[in-house]
């Protein structure tokens, strides 16, 4: 009897992990999107080609069996390692940094096309320097990669990237006493966009000017970008058109300036002579610093769907000389600080197509002065707040 209770008890678990097996398993037809895999990994896990590790005071970079650079020396190191790639490769082929180390704001770790860069350690940033120089710079560029960096110190920019295409940045940490965060332009050769750039999760505190600012980009996907104590804006983005953003979270960004936790400008999202909607912005959040939204000289296309602004200094929205903006499409709060504005300047024409909705208005005020054409306001509800509207 003891020995067939104990069969069957036997049989009865197994049913129950093979159930449970078949609840929690992953079906063999679901995809994995590529980034997450990539956010899963820890830093320089995996294969590479070539690495830069440091021991002691001394930096090593290897490829395979051949030691390529030896010296104290990070910057050096890094590129030595870099260099060592296949050449003239057409597939991306990966360093990992080991260690941590200075870089003189005047100098650059150069990626050239097909590189991916994992940085396990800490770049700071000595000294000063003039022009884009950036401890991770690249130009004239397409199919790189950086997965992991973390910057201190007081850069110029902690990444410059002009004339791009096919740009992954991964996990970003800036914690800066000065300069620009991540700045992804195309003003080498304004003819050309910048294609395809994707951004998982940046930080940036400290900088003096932006945490994060694109110009000419076309095709951008942003995770989260996450401001404390910037300069300037946390997102900026200039004519930028087809981009998607999960989360700008700002806080005392833009201090006793007109910049906001997220600003379009520069015709942003224009595209063509139109503005469908091509800018997608999951939520904005700022505490605190300047503004908290604001779209700018011609520019729109946009829709926010969700909006958390409190004590702004400046205006908590200003949407000046825009088109079809849709504001806060699904909720949102504002609460103290400065007014909602509907603007305009003389130099450009006047705001059209503008929805502002789904808002908690708190301590504040909502104005449109002047008057823009085919400008909604609805499902607003106004506590200790005013409102004076066309």
């Amino acid at each position: 009897m003891r020995r067939r209770a104990a069969l069957l008890a036997s049989a009865a678990t197994t049913a129950l992990l093979t159930a449970l097996a078949t609840l929690t398993a992953t079906p063999t037809h679901a995809r994995t999107p590529a980034h997450a895999s990539a956010r899963a990994a820890a830093c320089g896990d995996g294969a590479y080609h070539a690495e830069a590790v440091r021991n002691g005071s001394t930096w090593t970079a290897r490829r395979g069996g051949s030691t390529v650079y030896t010296g104290t020396d990070m910057r050096a190191a890094v590129q030595a390692a870099i260099g060592a790639l296949t050449a003239n490769r057409t597939s991306k082929e990966r360093v990992v940094v080991r260690g941590s180390g200075s870089v003189s704001a005047g100098s650059r770790i150069s990626l050239p096309s097909y590189t991916v860069l994992d940085v396990c350690g800490t770049i700071d940033v000595t000294g000063t320097g003039s022009g884009d120089q950036a401890p991770v710079y690249s130009r004239g560029t397409h199919d790189i990669e950086v997965q992991h960096l973390n910057v201190t110190g007081a850069p110029l920019y902690g990444i410059f990237l002009r004339n791009v295409q096919n740009v992954v940045l991964g996990q970003i940490d800036m914690r800066l006493s000065r300069g620009l965060g991540v700045r992804i332009d195309n003003r080498g050769d304004t003819s050309q966009w910048t294609r395809n750039v994707r951004i998982d999760d940046v930080y940036v505190s400290g900088a003096s000017s932006h945490a994060v600012e694109t110009y000419g980009v076309d095709g951008l996907t942003v995770g989260t970008v996450t401001a404390r104590n910037v300069g300037e804006s946390g997102l900026l983005l200039n004519q930028t058109v087809n981009a998607t953003v999960t989360k700008v979270d700002a806080e005392n960004a833009g201090a006793g300036t007109g910049y906001a936790a997220f600003r379009m400008a520069n015709r942003n999202g224009r595209i063509g002579s139109g503005y469908a909607t091509n800018i997608r912005v999951g939520e904005v959040i700022a505490r605190g610093g300047g503004r908290g939204v604001f779209c700018v000289s011609e520019s729109g296309g946009a829709t926010i769907d969700r909006i958390t602004l409190s004590n702004t200094g400046n205006n908590a929205i200003l949407i000046e000389n825009c088109y079809n903006v849709n504001l806060a499409a699904q909720s949102g709060t504002v609460t103290g600080g400065g007014e909602i504005r509907l603007a305009a300047r003389s130099e450009f024409p006047n705001n059209r197509d503008i929805t502002v909705q789904n808002l908690t208005v708190t301590n504040s005020s909502i104005r449109e002065s002047p008057c823009g054409e085919n400008v909604t306001f609805r499902n607003n509800r106004l506590v200790n707040s005013t409102q004076s509207i066309c």
